[in-house]
């Protein structure tokens, strides 16, 4: 026993552990193959024009669109490659200038690093613009590149033009086959959420949902951005999309409703699958779902959304109504996004704090002889990166997956001959990098750092002596990143799901009073837009939630007091919306004073969250007709009034 409790004790915590474990996702061939033909043709042409150095600094450019490369939709394929390639040109061009001059270089790689950090709040393209921009500035500082100047900015541009003319060989062939498949799998996630309806699955399908939304919205609006007329495909695609939303609301209705009356027809269920089979191959005809008749308010809101959705679905040129609108024109997103950059105190904050991480990591390489000590600054660069996670478990993750990249980079350094071996094996680690990267950050480190290090032989030579002074860099980063870029900063310590999640409360309060208000029949669209902001919100939440499960306590121990409020009130949304359906179909619609006081309870939550981190419970009565719609949404708030928490005492 004795010792079973000692190994036990020996066990790593699950926050120091959770991206240890590979995520369960397929790995992307495509991208896969991409990645290996992308890095390795560029050496290999560089060793055949025996200019070995000039091969490396393109794969090295197609290394950085490789981490570019994460959308699905061809259009915004090419703005996440080409975009952050712009950037990363700046950046080694300004290191390649500072390159020898010392405190120079501490001064240009400080500044860099500070717009670095600050535009990289804008958006995931702009992360990764501000990612390479720094990145591509600590290589230029750190390591003797070919003279002129402009050569090595001239060869990593070609580099990532090699990855956006691979990336876009598909694109005659499938034009709008993202999109379509995006749609399509929405529709899909929508039927499984029916099929969970009356169970105790639904709350996960509906995250699902929600998420398979929020991905879909964003391929279809980025393209439709960039087009104009109605004649087009991406019209009738947003127009299949958009049906979807009745179908969504009426999804809460179908739910309460199955948990008192029974599991919904499989009838309903397999209609939906179908209408996703029709957005994937693109049919259209005339429609005849075969379902049930409806008896019951939530019935009828069922019936009547899925047949409307068949009627687009299989209709040649449908209206898309603009439900949810389109985004605004670039110039105005320019405008927002660089007035929210300059106004932002975190904005600010995270390009000081990743400026100071930095400067100081430059400045003592510059003070210490440390033989090609860029490496330091290369680790601070990928560590804080808090808009990817935690930055403590990234520098734990960092420091792990460096180790298993310096193995297998000690393997191939020691046993393969530099020459045309260089070309097979760095076809498979780059395959590697595509692959490891789905899995988790630990697991693309490993994978990124032996490509970076047989890179970076190729043009200073100096062999498996790079692997030692690399692992003591990376701990250095890493340590440097843990004092100066977490401990100095006291809102590391603290998470954010708290204030967050007060915001969603107050917002669903809001949603509670519109719903049932006369805004909603003069506006109806106000009411499904406010929703869907909502749920982008509570999505933001569980994100949030999931970062600070990876800090130490108390942070992540806070973090997860908050998860049973977060499903609340994801419920309280659910049972808005159902109560909404059921009275928009035939059941009597509730009193205001009910409506109001719902709503008050809410906002009172929220005022509580706001003002303390320890939440009491709350004994609520909310009175009203225990026969009305309104009772499972009194019901839920009785349930998130009486949770108490997080109580860390």
């Amino acid at each position: 026993m004795a010792r079973t409790e000692e190994a036990g004790r020996l066990v790593p915590p699950a926050w120091l552990t959770a991206g240890l474990r590979p995520a369960p996702v397929p790995v992307p061939r495509a991208a896969v193959l991409r990645a290996g033909v992308a890095m390795a043709a560029p050496l290999a042409a560089g060793l055949a024009a025996d200019r070995p150095a000039y091969g490396a600094l393109v794969s090295m450019g197609a290394l950085s669109g490789v981490i570019g490369d994460t959308a699905d939709a061809y259009r915004m394929r090419v703005f996440n490659i080409a975009v952050p390639q712009l950037f990363g040109v700046l950046g080694v061009t300004l290191g390649t200038l500072a390159f020898g001059h010392g405190w120079v270089a501490v001064a240009v790689l400080t500044g860099v690093a500070l717009v670095s950090g600050m535009i990289s709040s804008i958006g995931a393209v702009a992360s990764v613009s501000g990612l390479l921009l720094l990145l591509n500035a600590v290589v230029g500082a750190g390591l003797p590149l070919p003279d002129p100047w402009w050569t090595a900015p001239v060869l990593l541009s070609l580099g990532g033009l090699v990855v956006l003319v691979l990336t876009l060989l598909g694109w005659p062939v499938r034009r709008g086959a993202p999109e379509r498949d995006a749609v399509a799998a929405t529709y899909r996630a929508v039927a499984d959420l029916y099929e969970a309806a009356g169970t105790s699955a639904y709350d996960g399908r509906r995250q699902a949902v929600t998420d398979s939304l929020n991905h879909a919205y964003d391929l279809v609006l980025a393209r439709r951005a960039r087009q104009h007329g109605r004649a087009s495909p991406l019209v009738g695609l947003l127009a299949r999309l958009n049906v979807l939303v009745p179908l969504v609301e009426a999804a809460p209705a179908a739910h309460f409703g199955a948990r008192r009356s029974g599991p919904l027809p499989a009838a309903v269920p397999a209609a939906v699958r179908e209408l996703a089979d029709a957005v994937q191959e693109g049919r259209t005809g005339a429609p005849v779902p075969d379902l049930p008749v409806p008896e019951r308010p939530s019935e009828k809101a069922v019936d009547h959304a899925l047949r409307h959705a068949a009627n687009v679905v299989h209709e040649r040129e449908p209206d898309p109504g603009d439900r949810l609108g389109r985004p605004a024109a670039l110039r105005v997103r320019v405008r927002r996004n660089a007035r929210a950059v300059l106004l932002s105190g975190a904005s600010w904050r995270y390009g000081l704090r990743l400026a100071l991480c930095v400067g100081l990591a430059q400045a003592l390489v510059s003070l210490v002889p440390v033989p090609r000590s860029y490496w330091v600054a290369l680790t601070v660069t990928f560590v804080m990166k808090p808009d990817f996670g935690s930055v403590f478990s990234r520098a734990v993750l960092r420091a792990a997956g460096t180790v298993l990249g310096l193995v297998l980079a000690a393997l191939v350094l020691s046993g393969v001959p530099r020459g045309w071996w260089d070309v097979p094996v760095l076809l498979v680690l780059a395959a590697l990098i595509p692959a490891f990267s789905a899995k988790g950050y630990a697991f693309q480190t490993a994978a990124v750092t032996p490509v970076i290090l047989l890179l970076s032989d190729v043009l200073n030579h100096q062999g498996s002596a790079l692997v030692l002074p690399r692992l003591y860099d990376s701990l250095i980063g890493c340590g440097i990143t843990l004092v100066a870029g977490y401990l100095l900063w006291p809102e590391s310590w603290h998470t954010r799901v708290g204030a967050r999640l007060a915001d969603a409360v107050s917002d669903t309060a809001d949603y509670v009073d519109m719903a049932f208000s006369d805004t909603e029949r003069s506006d109806p669209h106000a009411r499904l837009r406010a929703r869907r902001t909502l749920y982008r919100d509570l999505s933001t939440v569980r994100s949030e939630f999931q970062r600070a499960l990876t800090e130490p306590p108390p942070t992540g121990t806070r973090a997860a007091a908050w998860w049973p409020l977060v499903v609340a009130v994801e419920r309280i949304v659910d049972a808005t919306t159902a109560a909404r359906v059921r009275a928009g179909h035939g059941a009597p619609a509730p009193d205001r004073a009910e409506v109001a006081a719902v709503a008050g309870e809410l906002r009172e939550l929220a005022e509580g969250l706001r003002s303390s981190d320890t939440l009491v419970e709350v004994r609520t009565e909310l009175p009203g007709d225990e026969n009305g719609v309104l009772e499972p949404l009194r019901q839920e708030v009785r349930a998130a009034r009486a949770i108490a928490g997080p109580d860390l005492r």
